[in-house]
């Protein structure tokens, strides 16, 4: 009893010293990338401000051209002359983060976004934590206060969360993403630590950037009819949703890594600089997409969302597959809510008393929810960043739930294909 309780000492302690180390690392992440941006965006980026429409589209095209070289160079030499870098993934496996590598990696993930690549920035502070808790699982073990092989994988795991939650505001979010898609365990131990961990990353990360909404949406209830809507619609979304996490997965298996990324990614990189001249909502992780589509609100915009959406996938997936890390969240996201606006538009003459901006967010969680194959995710994520009411939880919470229906459906029509 006496070594259970101290092992239970142990892991509280740990969930709090790391929930510091993570917000810090989370918060110097935020800081990075403000740099970034305001050095080659001369912008600062926010909800109402979340693209660089103000400055000229040549210095969008350079900024994020000059951004792909640059990380094309430090990826080349990372992946090629230092220890390789090591997923999340892999991490909990057993397998060591370096940690000079993946600091520099990290920070050239915030980087490439900063200077306008297409493609998510959570995945550098999830990285980031993730190599903080193993680390601190070593000074245990050196020190003999080691924990459970499953405890250390939960430090890590709640870590990777907590780097979300702190750049994020959202705490029940990295909690999610501990639990149910690195750990797919959800016990009372599991959502404790996660969640503990989460909030101290968030509270310090807010120490700068304040608890102001990621998204800046209506103030309209979700009404019940929209449920027709969502009955729809979230089928589509989850087909959609399906095919992007396809198209995700392979453009990571067919990454460039060898010294062809020093062309291939700049090529990438102006691709995006060149669609960013009359469309600059197409640069960094989603964010500016998103919200240009919750704002939406006339039919004539429907042609530009399909396209901005399309668009969005197409140099997301390039990007990852020419040699950039990083995630896929935001891009998903935003993705989504441009076809859940455009949808919303269409359907609109049929039923008037919809509001667009439910249906983008419609369009962003479903979509998640089947990329990311994480439901509770998902809903949580839109919720928190958006800072939605207790009206949001029913239609978004069967959006999510026909769309991964949906999802785990066609997933096992494609495998079952692809074996015969």
């Amino acid at each position: 009893m006496k070594i259970i309780a101290r092992k239970n000492q142990v892991l509280i302690i740990s969930t709090l010293i790391l929930g510091v180390i993570v917000g810090l690392s989370s918060l110097g992440l935020i800081l990075l990338l403000d740099g970034v941006e305001q050095l080659f965006l001369s912008f600062k980026e926010s909800a109402a401000d979340p693209a660089s429409i103000a400055i000229r589209p040549i210095q969008r095209l350079m900024s994020v051209f000059i951004g792909g070289i640059i990380a094309a160079i430090i990826w080349w030499v990372l992946r090629n002359k230092f220890k390789p870098t090591v997923s999340i993934a892999n991490a909990l496996q057993g397998n060591q983060m370096p940690l000079g590598s993946t600091l520099i990696h990290v920070m050239t993930q915030i980087f490439y976004v900063g200077t306008g690549g297409s493609v998510g920035r959570e995945l550098a502070p999830r990285e980031a934590g993730a190599m903080f808790a193993q680390k601190w699982n070593h000074i245990l073990n050196k020190i003999g206060l080691s924990l459970s092989i499953e405890d250390q994988e939960l430090l890590i795991a709640a870590a990777a969360g907590a780097g979300f939650a702190g750049v994020y505001s959202a705490p029940i979010t990295g909690m999610f993403f501990c639990v149910e898609i690195l750990l797919h365990r959800i016990t009372k131990r599991t959502v404790a630590v996660s969640l503990t961990m989460s909030i101290i990353s968030m509270l310090i990360g807010t120490l700068v950037k304040g608890f102001e909404p990621y998204y800046l949406v209506g103030h309209q209830k979700f009404e019940l009819i929209f449920l027709v809507i969502v009955i729809f619609t979230a089928p589509i979304f989850g087909m959609l949703g399906t095919f992007f996490r396809k198209a995700f997965k392979q453009a990571g298996r067919l990454q460039v890594k060898d010294k062809r990324i020093l062309y291939h990614l700049p090529a990438a990189a102006f691709l995006t600089g060149l669609i960013s001249l009359n469309f600059p909502q197409i640069m960094g992780n989603g964010r500016a997409l998103a919200q240009f589509s919750i704002k939406a609100n006339s039919s004539k915009l429907i042609v530009l969302l399909l396209l901005g959406a399309l668009l969005k996938a197409i140099v997301t997936v390039l990007t990852l597959q020419t040699g950039a890390s990083g995630g896929t969240l935001q891009p998903s996201i935003s993705i989504g809510a441009s076809l859940g606006a455009a949808l919303g538009m269409a359907l609109q003459p049929i039923f008037p008393m919809i509001t667009i901006w439910q249906c983008a967010l419609l369009g962003g969680c479903s979509l998640l929810a089947a990329s990311q194959q994480a439901p509770l995710m998902a809903l949580f994520m839109i919720i928190e960043v958006s800072h939605l009411g207790y009206s949001a939880f029913l239609p978004l919470g069967l959006g999510v739930a026909v769309s991964i229906g949906t999802s785990k459906l066609l997933l096992q029509k494609l495998d079952s294909n692809s074996i015969n």
